[in-house]
């Protein structure tokens, strides 16, 4: 330690500045518990009413009706202000209340402003009222384990991402015992209201559970939260009235941020292509945000893969006077081209680097994988039901499962009834990797989807990916371009023409060109030293000059991959400033849905897409949205999931930039920085970039 007196370590951990910096508070943290967000109009006055709304209409489910009768016929209703009420109304608003709140699913950013504008609200209403945290999601509800939530601890916890305040879990409120031990626990509670913060399930839940408790006077609000961005809602007539989900901005900048860091890092080291699978199970919202954000060299939207018609096939088959339905959709096959054909591109102008990005549902946009799912998860759902037992425990191994298949595959030889699984689906997932086989029959979720997030997505297309540019190598198409100036640098120094060399070597030798292409004849350095010979400038004896053949090396494309995965991280983010205020604003919205009596809806706030000045809280009725979905081989109700529009203003610039942002030219590359999420700062803009695109169809 050269001479120097060492610090005993009791000593070195009391001092004031090594408890600073090992301190879990920064100022960052401190910054973000004192900020107050904004509040609309409305809640600037002391008390809100609300107003049925008859103008938006919605295309009601019969079933929905049937199971739902009490709370069908919900308007959207609209909240004010107001300065004063009539004294029974007054006495109604500020009358003391218990109200439960659940958080359902996975963790969004700005869950914890959610609690915090409930609970400045109810306090404002009433001092007595009280709050109470289901802990562990709804599991919380069936065993009555809940929290009295307290001025220290809602402070500790706003502004932060995450739901650590009270935690969060999958459980499903979906049996008649289920419902009964909800119930009891409000009851034992006290509950004059229960408020459900999740997804499309957990509102779903919140609808039913409004039904279940309507007789017993237990008001039940749901909250959409998601990051994937699917729960949007837009009335009979494409009015908006909730453009995205909370946590959506957050983890897309999240998101965006690290990506923007792999276009930089790409093209620094030009020798990666970073492909990046970003959540998004159903809707491929973030990818779009994301590809806004970063300007990514490639995006796959899902959505508009689904419209895909492959023109030539169609063409060849009327040529025939057939018509090829098979050239409906996207395939695997023609997906891994359409990647290929980017990267190949590329090559061409020097750029064998780059970054694509993938939502992790793009599989389910593909019929023949869709059909898959479909047909599994039906199969998989009936032998659970019909043995009463789990298939993936009955057949743990991959093996065990392929037997049970090719079994069906029998059966519907034998009987023609039987026809989920014939021997044709047998043959073509026979010929599915055996890892992407097992992602397909990995087990379902607790509502019986299929968990996308477990599946090797991206290892699936850059695996059909790289074989295939491996074909387009030796047929001498995927092939690095070399720069006009270091070519003729190289020659010249070797004491070469570079002019009477250029056509012998290149397809497109042009000194006006930037980048030169090996002729496609060219595959190795037997083929160089061949067409050298035949084109009369060298004898076989004699070696390949250095500088040619070293040029040559340059030309030929090592196609290297670093996945990513970005799902998790984003979720628990701290959340954006647009974060803060919106969840801030949907709980003091909760609130006055409360305090005027509503049940059976979620709390909104519409025109979200426009500036905050313009925003309206607002409550919509869940059964109005729900429809009847195949869940675990059933038909069951459940809120709709939005999905990518693809004549959306947002969608429509992103693919008119496609080509610019692949930047398969002799240029820079056109990535954009978006940085990190500046909580502090004034830089970071003030909704997502969708919203900020598809705002302008309003103002048309």
């Amino acid at each position: 330690m050269s001479g120097e007196k060492s610090i005993p370590i009791e000593d070195l951990l009391k001092h004031p500045e090594v408890q600073k910096v090992t301190s879990n508070i920064n100022q960052e943290l401190v910054e973000r518990k004192k900020y107050a967000p904004p509040v609309c109009k409305v809640f600037t006055y002391p008390y809100t009413v609300l107003q049925d709304n008859s103008r938006f209409r919605f295309v009601i489910d019969n079933e929905t009706k049937k199971q739902l009768p009490s709370i069908i016929d919900n308007k959207v209703q609209n909240i004010t202000g107001a300065d004063d009420l009539k004294e029974s109304l007054k006495e109604k608003y500020c009358k003391k209340r218990n109200i439960g709140i659940v958080f359902s699913g996975g963790p969004a950013p700005g869950g914890h402003n959610v609690i915090a504008g409930i609970y400045d609200a109810a306090k404002k209403a009433n001092s007595e009222n009280k709050i109470y945290g289901f802990f562990l999601g709804p599991d919380g509800i069936l065993e009555n384990e809940a929290v009295e939530l307290t001025d220290s601890l809602v402070d500790t916890y706003r502004n932060l991402g995450g739901f650590t305040m009270i935690k969060t879990g999958r459980t499903k409120i979906d049996t008649k015992e289920k419902m009964e031990l909800s119930k009891e626990t409000c009851k034992k509670l006290e509950l004059d209201a229960l408020v459900i913060v999740g997804g499309d399930d957990s509102n779903t839940n919140a609808a039913f559970l409004a039904q279940e408790m309507f007789e017993d006077g237990i008001q039940v609000i749901g909250v959409p939260k998601t990051i994937d961005g699917d729960i949007q809602v837009k009335d009979i007539e494409g009015n908006i009235l909730c453009a995205i989900s909370f946590g959506f901005h957050t983890a897309a900048r999240a998101f965006a941020n690290a990506i923007s860091n792999l276009c930089t890092d790409s093209s620094s080291d030009v020798k990666y292509w970073h492909i990046c699978k970003v959540m998004g199970r159903v809707a491929s919202h973030l990818a779009l945000e994301v590809a806004l954000q970063t300007h990514a060299n490639m995006t796959l939207i899902g959505e508009d893969l689904a419209d895909y018609i492959d023109k030539n096939r169609l063409e060849k088959a009327r040529k025939k006077g057939l018509t090829d339905y098979s050239a409906y959709g996207i395939t695997l096959r023609h997906l891994s081209r359409m990647v290929c054909d980017g990267i190949v591109k590329r090559a061409a102008v020097g750029k064998n680097y780059g970054v694509i990005v993938i939502p992790e549902g793009i599989l389910e946009f593909v019929d023949e994988i869709q059909i898959f799912i479909i047909k599994l998860n039906t199969i998989i759902a009936e032998y659970n039901e019909t043995h009463d037992t789990d298939f993936h425990l009955d057949f743990p191994l991959l093996e065990d499962k392929l037997e049970y298949l090719r079994r069906q595959a029998r059966l519907s030889r034998e009987d023609n009834s039987f026809s989920i699984w014939n021997t044709r689906d047998d043959d073509l997932f026979n010929d599915i990797p055996a890892f992407f086989q097992e992602g397909l029959l990995i087990e379902r979720d607790s509502h019986g989807n299929f968990q996308f997030s477990l599946v090797e997505t991206d290892k699936v297309i850059m695996g059909l990916v790289k074989d295939y540019l491996n074909i387009l190598k030796e047929k001498g198409i995927y092939k690095l371009g070399i720069n006009n100036f270091s070519y003729g640098k190289a020659l010249t120094k070797d004491g070469l023409d570079p002019d009477y060399f250029g056509p012998i070597l290149f397809r497109n030798y042009d000194k006006k060109e930037k980048f030169f292409l090996f002729k496609e004849s060219i595959i190795s350095k037997k083929t160089l030293k061949q067409i050298m010979v035949k084109e009369g400038a060298m004898q076989k004896t004699d070696k390949v000059p250095l500088s040619i053949e070293q040029i040559y090396k340059k030309s030929v494309a090592n196609f290297k991959t670093q996945v990513h995965f970005y799902g998790y991280d984003g979720r628990g983010n701290d959340p954006t400033r647009f974060d803060c205020v919106y969840t801030y604003n949907l709980g003091l919205t909760v609130f006055s849905l409360i305090a005027s009596g509503a049940t059976g809806q979620m709390a909104a706030i519409k025109n979200l897409e426009m500036d905050f000045s313009r925003w309206e809280p607002i409550g919509i009725p869940i059964a109005s949205l729900m429809h009847l979905e195949e869940r675990k081989g059933k038909l069951s109700l459940v809120l709709e999931k939005s999905v990518v529009d693809v004549n959306s203003i947002a969608f429509q610039v992103v693919k008119s930039f496609r080509d610019k942002w692949l930047a398969a030219a002799p240029c820079e590359d056109n990535y954009r920085r978006p940085g990190p999420i500046r909580f502090t700062g004034k830089s970071e803009e003030d909704r997502p970039i969708t919203l900020v695109l598809n705002a302008l169809a309003k103002q048309s």
